[in-house]
């Protein structure tokens, strides 16, 4: 029984790394397969989801959202599971990008780089993470010096996924738990 994870950058597969034995029970195996960005992503799904000759195997695809449509993105990815002979992937859109689940959970980014942020978390266009713009540049607002990569390896190791606001964010944990039950 295995989970394969189909994410766009080493961002992701770092947040995933450290979040995804508290979701996943460990009875369930899983494997994190970055991509050098979106377009690298989805020119893999479709070769990736036809060749993987391993039996009791799922996918989930997690693509951030950016300026696509929610709905017409997913469906897309959603069709190109179907066309490679696997429609049980399971496709989660991280709205509008991961750093938006950074703002689900202010406090392990203040717990990460040992800062006071509570003030931001009381502003109201923190407020919905989903709903920021561009989480991207937000977050590098309040982190300046905020580097991608070790950025994610310090506020995954402080996230708390029960306390995380981020819609997209519950909604991929909530998959994921969907599926390890199934396997």
């Amino acid at each position: 029984m295995k989970i394969v994870f189909l994410v766009e950058e080493a961002s992701m597969e770092w947040i995933l790394k450290v979040i995804l034995p508290e979701i996943i029970p460990e009875e369930v195996q899983f494997q994190i397969v970055p991509h050098q960005g979106k377009q690298d992503l989805q020119k893999s799904i479709s070769i990736k989801l036809r060749s993987w000759n391993e039996p009791d195997v799922r996918f989930v695809i997690v693509h951030d959202k950016d300026s696509c449509d929610c709905r017409v993105l997913k469906q897309d990815l959603v069709n190109l599971c179907k066309q490679a002979g696997r429609p049980d992937t399971l496709v989660r859109i991280a709205c509008n990008e991961l750093e938006a689940w950074y703002f689900g959970d202010l406090t392990a980014v203040g717990q990460a780089f040992d800062k006071d942020i509570s003030a931001f978390s009381r502003k109201s266009k923190y407020r919905i993470p989903d709903s920021i713009g561009n989480p991207k540049a937000e977050i590098r607002k309040i982190i300046k010096n905020l580097q991608q990569i070790s950025g994610a390896k310090a506020i995954a190791s402080c996230m708390d996924i029960e306390r995380n606001t981020s819609h997209s964010f519950k909604v991929f944990v909530d998959g994921v738990r969907r599926i390890s039950k199934s396997l």
